[in-house]
């Protein structure tokens, strides 16, 4: 009898999930690419105390984040305009002519400027990356991190591909979310890019994981607007509502359930950064920095604790001092700490995040 055509062959390790991991994996990772550059954008800097009350009654809650500043872009500009910005910068340092890009890649977390329209298509085409292919990401603020798993793909199925532009970019769409009520994270205005090219040396990507769970999707919906539930000219504004509230609602008010879903996000959390290093070759113990989306003090705290880390191996003072920029975070915090020498060769940096959805996202970086 001949052999099955698809024959299995020796069973691998598995990761952190559970999944298939090829036998004598190591940190090479299939496809070589590395950081050549990074650049980021903010809105204006504003007091978050003097600020407060205009978005919110609730100041005690506010202040117990521990949040000092957030960045607002001015009235008229939009996510595109600010991805133009970071995106251009980024080249710019890296001495590569858009012209001469492969692969753009726009990462956003909320709306941007229209409905049926391609935020990424445009940002390329403002860029003068006329010859690039256009990919928009829409993974809540996972999608900056998500991203190079992207390129990575890209290339691979694409030899003749070289260099990529990655932006993570936030804009918050104010008549429909509220900056310190809609979430346990004051919400900035920003982007960041970084130019990612086949074969560079400085921080090689590693590894991508993400886990996703789609039982949490309408967690953080919008109950109007949508082809379900269409926007009318009778109805007003409408907006995402307190998380309080939509967690009571979306659990049916059952706490039991309520606590697994907190804790499955802390278990998540670290699960996906098992998961990568397994796939990496690596161990937790060997990450230098862990450069997480700009969440508040104490969620930075229990972070900590949950990767049994010290809390100064984390952004959480970058987090405190610009707000949650979206998909920026982490390509904000990898550009500030290789500026400030809190990153130098060959150590191990771990760009991770959480967004709605649920996705859980970890990329490893060898610097």
């Amino acid at each position: 009898m001949s052999a099955p055509r698809h024959a299995a062959g020796p069973a691998g390790p598995r990761t952190a999930e559970g999944r298939a991991q090829p036998a004598g994996a190591s940190d090479a990772p299939p496809v070589a690419l590395g950081v050549a550059a990074l650049a980021h954008v903010l809105g204006e800097p504003v007091d978050v105390a003097v600020a407060a009350p205009r978005y919110t009654t609730d100041l005690d809650r506010v202040r117990s984040w521990e949040y000092r500043t957030f960045h607002r872009a001015a009235d008229g500009i939009g996510v595109t305009d600010l991805a133009v910005v970071a995106g251009g910068t980024a080249l710019d340092r890296a001495g590569v002519a858009a012209a001469d890009l492969d692969l753009v890649v726009l990462a956003v977390p909320d709306l941007v400027e229209h409905l049926y329209w391609d935020a990424a298509a445009h940002t390329q085409a403002r860029l003068g990356a006329h010859d690039a292919e256009a990919v928009l990401l829409n993974q809540a603020c996972g999608g900056g991190v998500a991203g190079f798993d992207t390129v990575a793909g890209r290339f691979a199925t694409h030899p003749g591909y070289r260099t990529a532009l990655l932006i993570g970019a936030n804009r918050v769409c104010e008549p429909y979310w509220n900056r310190m009520e809609i979430n346990t994270s004051v919400f900035s205005d920003g982007a960041a890019a970084a130019v990612l090219v086949r074969d560079h040396d400085r921080c090689r990507w590693l590894a991508t994981e993400t886990i996703s769970d789609g039982r949490y999707a309408g967690f953080m919906r919008m109950p109007v607007g949508g082809a379900a539930a269409p926007f009318t000219p009778d109805a007003g504004t409408p907006r995402v509502g307190d998380p309080a509230e939509r967690l009571n609602e979306f659990f049916a008010g059952d706490v039991r359930r309520m606590f697994r879903f907190v804790a499955a996000i802390r278990d998540r959390n670290r699960r996906v950064v098992a998961a990568a290093c397994a796939r990496a070759g690596v161990t937790p113990a060997d990450i230098r920095r862990f450069v997480h989306f700009h969440d508040n003090a104490r969620q930075f705290a229990e972070l900590a604790k949950d990767l049994g880390v010290e809390l100064d191996r984390t952004n959480v003072d970058l987090a405190l001092d610009h707000g949650h920029v979206g998909c920026a975070d982490q390509l904000i915090g990898l550009e500030h700490h290789l500026a400030h020498g809190d990153l130098t060769a060959g150590d191990l940096v771990a760009l991770t995040s959480t967004g709605s959805g649920m996705h859980w996202v970890c990329t490893l970086l060898r610097v």
